[in-house]
């Protein structure tokens, strides 16, 4: 008789080196927060001790007026009776350049977005499996493995796994500081540079994010000058992620790198890429839809054949023509869009700062970047993720450190507040506030100093707002683990 044993370490030796690494990034606490929210949902009858999501960066809040537009416009899917008689059209193999529709409509939306200031090329217009392939895309076209982009910190936890992980590309932290908030400096982008140039390393390119996620702000004209300016005299490549542009909800206006480079007549376009997807600004995430924009023929070219790998579906390609080809639900989109993230911004930033937790002043994204650096028993990565620990285990919200985003200060926090319904957000703004009222109660101790930063405390109207009876869960957590973990 054959005994075929079954272990992780044998089935590891039988598979690449590539395929078993650690490149994905899935033991960061990033993702670590996910597993616990996928083992214990929050739900609010079924499940209301469960863990709230707030490390995900997903824009539910308009929704609604989709289903409508569907409806009403049912020969944009083939899944109808209207639509029905293009079957075969759309279910044969299709070009990898996309439908022309396709490409003329994204184009189209991302001119709408910038304001139409600018116009795009719709043959410029490359398709990839979301925002994830479209910069593993660019990554292989545009350096070898061992090569290096930079990136300011604090930065998107996937791009390890978006750039690094099958590539062998390197990613450089160029330093930013809360000081400034956070700022792109040239100082801190020579010193990147000339570290890695220390290191033997060669610098490729320079990747931003504009909405910066984690920040939830917009780069101003001065720093994409400045940008532009740097890329330019070092002769490496400009990769921008603008997947948030369209969630800038107050001012300053989003200033998107195609503008820039329209004022600045002597930049070198071969060195600009905007990777784009309609996962943030529209919400939808399952349809993968990831867009490379390059200004360089030759990335056009590589990235198109490149693309094979990861196509957005024809039927995908149709449905989303038919929407953004609508002006009237374009739009009415963004418009309401802008509103309601305002509101939901505005409303979850007063209800933290009511009890005393502050958070970097933004304009745009999906979440907040809060600050409890106060709250740290001590200025180290180990006291952050102790802190961590309790919100995510005994507050029970999924939000993300900010060591999982390279940040050089301990005790940021992302958290995510477009991605669940009102009543959800009330809720965990009533176990934040449950958590943290009991400093009231406790003797004054020494304050830590927080770049005199002074935040006033008015618990009254707190009480009035969050804790009304029909906004507080009767089964949120009600001890203090946020202030013990900070004071112990």
């Amino acid at each position: 008789m054959v005994v075929i044993q079954n272990n992780n370490q044998q089935g590891s030796s039988l598979l690449s080196k590539m395929a078993t690494n650690n490149g994905h990034g899935e033991e960061s606490p990033y993702f670590d927060g996910w597993k616990a929210y996928d083992s214990d949902p929050y739900h609010p009858t079924q499940n209301p001790n469960g863990v709230i999501q707030m490390g995900l960066a997903e824009n539910e809040l308009c929704f609604d007026l989709i289903p409508e537009w569907v409806v009403n416009n049912p020969k944009a899917s083939i899944c109808t009776a209207e639509g029905a008689k293009d079957f075969k059209d759309i279910a044969i193999y299709q070009d990898y350049h996309g439908l022309p529709e396709f490409r003329n409509a994204v184009a189209k939306f991302m001119g709408k977005v910038r304001g139409d200031r600018v116009r795009f090329e719709p043959d410029r217009v490359v398709m990839s499996g979301g925002a994830t392939g479209a910069h593993e895309m660019l990554a292989f076209c545009l350096a070898d493995p061992g090569d290096a982009f930079l990136v300011p910190t604090p930065y998107y936890p996937g791009f390890g796994r978006d750039l690094k992980w099958r590539t062998g590309v390197q990613l450089v932290p160029v330093v930013c500081k809360s000081s400034n908030n956070f700022k792109v400096t040239r100082a801190a982008l020579e010193t990147a540079l000339e570290g890695a140039k220390e290191a033997n390393i060669n610098v490729k390119g320079l990747l931003i994010t504009n909405p910066s996620n984690p920040l939830g702000t917009v780069l101003d004209r001065d720093t994409m000058r400045t940008l532009v300016s740097f890329i330019n005299e070092n002769n490496i490549h400009l990769v921008c992620d603008e997947i948030y542009s369209a969630t800038v909800f107050n001012q300053p206006d989003f200033i998107s790198i195609a503008e820039t480079i329209e004022e600045e007549k002597q930049c070198n376009r071969d060195l600009i890429h905007i990777v784009y997807s309609l996962s943030k600004d529209m919400g939808f995430p399952g349809f993968r839809v990831g867009i490379v924009y390059s200004y360089n023929d030759a990335v056009v070219s590589c990235a198109r054949k490149m693309s094979s790998f990861g196509l957005v579906s024809t039927q995908t390609q149709r449905l989303i023509a038919s929407m953004l080809l609508d002006d009237n639900l374009i739009q009415k989109f963004m418009s309401e869009s802008a509103k309601r993230l305002a509101k939901r911004h505005e409303l979850f930033t007063k209800g933290l700062a009511e009890v005393g937790i502050d958070s970097l002043k933004s304009n745009a994204g999906l979440f907040i970047w809060m600050d409890l650096r106060r709250m740290l028993k001590d200025p180290t990565e180990e006291a952050e993720m102790a802190l961590w620990r309790k919100i995510v285990h005994e507050v029970k919200l999924n939000v993300s450190p900010g060591s999982s985003f390279h940040c050089s200060e301990p005790g940021w926090f992302r958290v995510c507040f477009a991605n669940m319904d009102d009543d959800t957000m009330r809720v965990a703004l009533s176990r934040i506030t449950n958590s943290m009222l009991q400093t009231k109660q406790e003797p004054p101790r020494r304050q830590c100093r927080r770049n005199n930063l002074q935040v006033s405390l008015s618990f009254r109207r707190l009480d009035e707002i969050v804790m009304a009876p029909h906004m507080i869960s009767p089964h949120s957590p009600i001890s203090s683990p946020l202030v013990r973990v900070g004071h112990k």
